[in-house]
């Protein structure tokens, strides 16, 4: 094919995404040696508004610098195209004469990529990179981002429960993940006795009721002195609305460019402040709203999410040359490595944590559960054992 690629960066950054793009660049240059590589800023938005670097002054140094760095170097976007703003992209990409467009995101990102390959017929090849801290793209046994951010998360709650051994008391921790729970199931995966915290997991795909969650802290305080919380920001009732539309006044809810709800942020932790002074008065309690903390921290870029995360950049260029396609990271029992799939089997749509990943009656991961984060996460730290 001739050799016009354009690349971009959709979402929320995270601590491996410039690996993704930096896979495309290195995998490109080799394949296709005279090609032009372009890297639209901010998104799709940067394509409607002609915005780009020319990857070809970009050395191979800079580069690699660039990819072991976190946040998304080439800027990000939420916009969410509608039938104009899809032309207005498809117009900017035939501008430039893009023989290929390559796009790392999430299954919103692949919803755009399969509305563009629909309306350019064949005249151009659409290719997704998977990337989320969410984990909850469908295909995949992980997405790139995520085991970053799950180290982050299990270092935080090791370290937390520690803190709240010696002075004991009730915290919670508010994660990021609107739908799937796996980031704050995270995390428990560095506990090493039953008694460790976090002692309660709270995940989207289970109901969440605010009495039994004050129930819950205050049987666990009985229990074991203290009561640490893993809560994830898109807990929802038994009627299906998140936590957030629950406590929260509709005229101060915020909704970003695809609809969605905003979930994190101070009212949320508020509210979950005053259900435990309502609910344990005189306890000593504190909420903490992890918010974007782990989605791109430097002090935790996990070396297994890094190779992973370029990897899927490589494979997703070498796709892009032969049609369109999302990009998946499978497991088969030993290995992970990346695959195509078609775009509509990822766009728009939600992976969740399999039920049989926590046990039936508790907040608290199965066998399962903890197979699948000892893989992922294996454990850094040896804890030497408090005396209290």
């Amino acid at each position: 094919m001739a050799g016009t690629f354009v690349i971009a960066q959709g979402g929320g950054p995270t601590a491996v995404i410039n690996q993704t793009m930096a896979g495309a660049v290195t995998e490109i240059r080799k394949r296709q040696p005279g090609a032009r590589i372009l890297g639209a800023l901010h998104g799709v938005r940067g394509i409607r508004d002609g915005n780009y670097i020319d990857f070809a002054d970009v050395p191979d140094e800079r580069l690699a610098q660039v990819a072991a760095t976190p946040s998304a170097a080439l800027g990000s976007t939420r916009d969410k195209p509608d039938a104009a703003y899809c032309e207005a992209v498809l117009k900017g990409l035939q501008t430039v004469g893009a023989d290929a467009f390559l796009y790392i995101g999430g299954n919103d990102t692949a919803g755009t990529q399969e509305i563009l390959a629909d309306a350019a017929a064949g005249r151009m090849n659409f290719v997704h990179a998977p990337k989320t801290i969410d984990n909850d793209l469908v295909e995949n046994d992980h997405t790139p981002g995520f085991i970053s951010a799950a180290e982050f998360v299990a270092g935080a709650f090791r370290s937390i429960d520690l803190d709240f051994r010696a002075l004991p008391g009730v915290y919670v921790g508010i994660v990021m993940g609107r739908h799937a729970g796996f980031l704050t199931a995270a995390a428990a995966t560095w506990r090493d006795e039953a008694d460790d915290g976090p002692h309660l997991l709270y995940v989207p795909e289970r109901a969440f009721s605010v009495p039994r969650f004050v129930d819950d802290v205050r049987s666990t305080l009985d229990r074991h002195g203290r009561c640490v919380v893993a809560i994830s920001e898109g807990v929802a009732t038994e009627d299906g609305r998140s936590l957030v539309e629950v406590l929260i006044p509709p005229d101060r809810l915020e909704r970003d460019a695809h609809g969605n709800v905003k979930l994190s942020g101070g009212d949320l932790g508020l509210a979950f402040e005053h259900a435990l002074r309502d609910g344990l008065p005189g306890k000593r309690a504190r909420v903490d709203t992890f918010g974007y903390l782990p989605r791109g921290y430097v002090g935790a870029i996990n070396q297994t999410d890094s190779r992973e995360a370029f990897e899927a950049g490589a494979f997703a260029a070498a796709a892009a040359m032969q049609g369109n396609g999302s990009v998946a990271l499978q497991y088969d029992g030993e290995k992970t490595a990346p695959t195509l799939v078609a775009l509509a089997a990822v766009a728009g749509k939600t992976r969740h944590m399999p039920e049989d990943f926590l046990l039936p009656d508790a907040g608290a991961l199965s066998p399962q559960g903890i197979a699948y984060f000892d893989r992922l996460v294996p454990r850094k730290y040896t804890i030497g054992r408090p005396f209290v």
